[in-house]
């Protein structure tokens, strides 16, 4: 079967992404082909283009760990899904295409009323969310809790996860322009970042203590935050955005000056103070699928809203979308359309 797909002969630069035409095999005994209709876009897809995401593949890598499509073909042992069904599903590398195989117990039926952009919009930020909340970050009811990037994909659903339990949530934009989407997401307090940041999360605590800190920035302000942290609380970093380059290569010279600058934290330090950094790459649950289905299904059970899609632009334009993204400018999710369908499923 032929599809289309953006492939990196090697990694480092954006420009070497290239759209080609390639073959795929029929699925193996447990898993489901699928014809690819949306592809959501994260932050790992950039840090993977450059090469700085060491869990990527070096050589002949198509990026991408999300999407949604409908079923064309199913193994022998597929119980899950039937063919014609709508999927999302993450995948640990390989989203840029028209096409894919993958075990069906990586994807989950689109909700009925959703879309396919919002179907690719949703697994990798719930679930990043979910994790980081609840199985590293413990949170309970009436905690306090402080969301950076409020207004991006995994800032949303954190909110909508942090507020059903009952959680006072703080968020915070880079940008005037992204305050509003996080009052109207539910956040308690929002805070535009910048200079003033400690006293202006001072402000917003008002007398509470900083349980948790949901950190995908890095640098200074994940110092910042770590220092407000009450006695017992948790610092989850599931992200390092400072080191995103706005260029179509890495900014060697500026990696090193904020790798050299990022916040070191003595063990002395946290055994004193009773605080805790954990670290989260949701890589790590692609090699336990079984824990990523069981978590993927209490998050269906939250029956969460459906994602805020910020930007869709056609599979012809990824590579402008990748641009955007890495702008940092957008709100919500950016998707990208796959217009490209096979004959099988110009049927359904």
């Amino acid at each position: 079967m032929q599809r289309s797909s953006y492939r990196l002969s090697r990694t480092g630069s954006l420009h070497r992404l290239r759209l080609v035409s390639d073959e795929i095999g029929p699925p193996a005994a447990s898993e489901i082909a699928i014809a690819v209709k949306a592809i959501g876009l994260n932050f790992a897809d950039v840090f993977t283009v450059l090469g700085l995401y060491g869990a990527a593949p070096r050589n002949n890598c198509i990026p991408g760990i999300e999407f949604s499509g409908v079923v064309v073909d199913c193994g022998k042992n597929v119980t899950r899904v039937g063919v014609g069904d709508r999927v999302m599903g993450s995948i640990r590398f390989g989203a840029y295409t028209s096409r894919l195989n993958i075990d069906e117990r990586y994807v989950l039926p689109i909700p009925s009323g959703w879309s396919f952009e919002e179907g690719a919009s949703f697994i990798v930020q719930s679930l990043t969310a979910y994790y980081a909340l609840f199985t590293l970050g413990n949170l309970k009811p009436n905690q306090t809790v402080l969301i950076h990037s409020a207004a991006g994909g995994v800032g949303i659903y954190a909110v909508r996860i942090a507020k059903l339990l009952g959680a006072y949530t703080i968020g915070t934009v880079g940008s005037t322009s992204k305050v509003h989407l996080a009052e109207e997401e539910g956040c308690d307090a929002v805070i535009l970042r910048g200079g003033r940041f400690p006293d202006d999360l001072r402000a917003a605590l008002e007398g509470r203590g900083l349980d948790l800190v949901l950190d995908s920035i890095g640098g200074k302000v994940q110092k910042q935050s770590f220092e407000m942290l009450a006695t017992s609380g948790r610092l989850v970093a599931y992200g390092i955005s400072e080191f995103a380059s706005h260029r179509a290569t890495p900014d060697f010279l500026m990696l090193a000056r904020r790798f050299l600058a990022m916040p070191r934290y003595h063990t002395l330090t946290l055994i004193k103070s009773n605080k805790s950094i954990l670290g989260f790459n949701l890589i790590w649950l692609y090699d336990r699928a079984d824990m990523l289905s069981r978590f993927l299904g209490e998050i269906q059970a939250l029956q969460l809203p459906n994602p805020h899609v910020g930007v869709v632009l056609p599979f012809d334009r990824l590579k402008e979308a990748v641009r955007l993204l890495q702008s940092g400018t957008t709100t919500g999710k950016v998707v990208v359309s796959v217009q490209q369908v096979s004959d099988l499923l110009k049927s359904y």
